[in-house]
């Protein structure tokens, strides 16, 4: 049915396996991009080579297979499609209210690195490189922590001196869907469907369009109550919905992740993925959801970190990804994800796990299997197989949906990613990691997996690290995978070999330390101290001169892939 290779091959595979005006939201529409000032048009480094940094991405053509989609299928998908550009508008803007003018002074400049520079904007959605610590390509001026989410100067003290002065603002200021503005010298929350009311209107009328369109009750019902949402930034209902498609087209289109608000980690990105599912693998994986529960009971933790509270239906999707917008787009590329993010939804109905087959089977084609031969001896390095990059990918995105979310601080009702603010994304996904490691290591000890595959399990992973710390430590699975590998050299679990000029595992001492760091980081989370946590990072978040050795070996690797999508299929 699919030309792609699959993550996981069904049978074959798993069988084998303020003034009270001030503290309102505000209703005004902003209009960043043109009231920022333009940016700095001078060269940046003189030795940063450009067209070496867009190399490191390898162009992959995704020809999905959608011979199998009816006629109104296809017609849903390719009206779909159209919402990518206004998303896509939307993100650039969350990222740097400056965008639209960097890119226009680029495309007016005299530079004779114009057309690369071009390149290079498209492909960071701005003059930011996130593979090299976001260094600045074109112009002199920083990208801004916090994205375009806030006004550029506005420092994490002042925001929170704000809401001290103004506590009824609090709600507004810290809510995932308001950006943050000046008004002379006022602070104000602006609704995203204010700031961007222009681009969630036509997405909104795309979205019903695709609706009346579509002839899957599921799917016309979640379009229906996504545009809505879109237009009164209450997404509540909707991610309920999100939580019930059914039928061959899975499409996640919203707000999501925070990864790009660098001062709280408050603030959501808009972001598309536009797939068509493969019922037989997703069937194949379905059994493993069934065990949440049970992997949430086996944490290596007291049962005062352990949380049923959330809800354990969580679907589990394999797919083909057709198309994307916004958040997904640039940059490294997703291989799953795992939505939605409302602690509320998540307790009320769990989170549904997607896994992008035709992302994933690229990366390690192109990307991880190279890389393993560099990183672990030989005998360990040729255990690596593309079975456990899936497995790897699906048990991280389960493990997101265990451990603490909502929680209880000094008698207040909190969740953890609000107490640790932007700490939670780097610990959540190095947590997701680990844990997903050892959920896997439980279903060896279950039988659902076979055990005897545990070191080429450890030896895919471990190589996997490298993988991701190449994107650089501001990155949050980057961070996360630098502590992980820190933990392990720390514990001896991986030694290095001088000779070879590579690691090698303990898988004794491996196994013991991934279920040590998994206690550690749900301990962190469940404790929700921002100050220990931070320590934790800058004592774990880093890598030493035997990681670096590797890394520079790595040259001649791709650091990830560039998809290119149909426009229509």
């Amino acid at each position: 049915m699919r030309n792609i290779i699959s993550i996981l091959a069904v049978s074959a595979v798993l069988a084998g396996c303020k003034a009270k005006d001030e503290i309102k939201v505000s209703n005004e529409i902003s209009t960043p991009v043109e009231q920022a000032q333009p940016a700095e048009t001078t060269p940046a480094v003189q030795n940063y080579d450009l067209a070496a940094q867009y190399k490191k991405f390898a162009p992959v053509k995704m020809n999905v297979d959608t011979s199998f989609l009816s006629a109104s299928e296809r017609a849903v998908v390719n009206k779909l499609i159209e919402a990518s550009q206004p998303i896509n508008q939307i993100y650039m803007q969350q990222l740097n209210a400056d965008n639209l003018k960097i890119r226009k002074a680029i495309a007016t400049s005299d530079a004779e690195n114009k057309a690369m520079l071009m390149k290079m904007f498209a492909l960071h959605f701005g003059p930011c490189d996130s593979l090299a610590e976001n260094h600045v390509f074109f112009g002199d001026t920083e990208c801004p922590e916090g994205g375009g989410f806030y006004p550029a100067d506005m420092t994490k003290q002042e925001f929170e001196n704000w809401i001290e002065r103004f506590p009824a603002s609090e709600e507004a200021f810290r809510s995932p869907y308001t950006m943050i503005r000046r008004r002379g010298e006022r602070l104000v929350a602006v609704p995203y469907s204010k700031v961007f009311k222009n681009q969630l209107t036509k997405i909104a009328t795309i979205m019903r369009e695709a609706a009346e369109l579509s002839e899957e009750p599921s799917l016309k019902r979640f379009l229906t109550l996504r545009a809505d949402s879109l237009l009164s930034d209450d997404y509540f209902e909707s991610e309920m919905a999100w939580m019930d498609l059914e039928g061959n087209i899975e499409v996640a289109i919203g707000p999501y992740e925070v990864y790009d608000d660098g001062l709280f980690g408050y603030k959501t990105a808009f972001e598309m993925f536009l797939t068509v599912k493969n019922p037989e693998e997703s069937a194949a994986l379905a059994k493993y959801k069934n065990y949440l529960r049970d992997m949430e009971a086996n944490l290596p933790v007291s049962e005062k970190y352990k949380n049923f509270k959330r809800g354990f239906e969580s679907p589990i999707v394999a797919s083909y990804q057709i198309h994307g917008g916004g958040d997904n787009v640039p940059g490294v590329q997703t291989i799953a994800f795992n939505l939605p993010n409302d602690e509320r939804v998540r307790e009320a109905k769990g989170a549904k796990k997607v896994i992008l087959n035709n992302v994933l089977g690229a990366k390690y084609d192109r990307i991880l299997a190279p890389i393993g031969k560099q990183v672990l001896i030989p005998e360990q390095a040729k255990l690596a197989v593309k079975k456990y990059m899936a497995f790897g990918t699906l048990f991280h995105e389960l493990s997101h949906s265990l451990g603490p979310g909502t929680i209880t601080k000094n008698g207040v009702e909190t969740t953890v990613s609000a107490e640790l603010k932007e700490l939670y994304s780097g610990l959540e996904e190095g947590k997701a990691d680990v844990m997903g490691i050892y959920n896997i290591l439980y279903m060896m000890e279950r039988g659902e997996i076979p055990a005897n595959e545990k070191n080429a399990m450890f030896a895919t992973y471990f190589s996997g690290l490298f993988r991701s710390v190449r994107f650089g430590l501001d990155a949050a699975h980057a961070k996360g995978a630098a502590i992980q590998y820190t933990f392990y050299r720390e514990s001896g679990a991986v030694t290095w070999n001088e000779d070879l000029k590579r690691f090698e595992i303990d898988y004794d001492k491996f196994e013991q330390s991934v279920g040590d760091l998994t206690a550690m980081f749900v301990r962190l989370q469940g404790d929700a101290n921002y100050d220990i946590a931070k320590a934790f990072l800058e004592n774990y978040a880093k890598l030493d001169n035997e990681a670096e050795t590797v890394l520079s070996k790595l040259e001649n690797i791709p650091f990830d892939i560039r998809p290119i999508y149909p426009r229509k299929i």
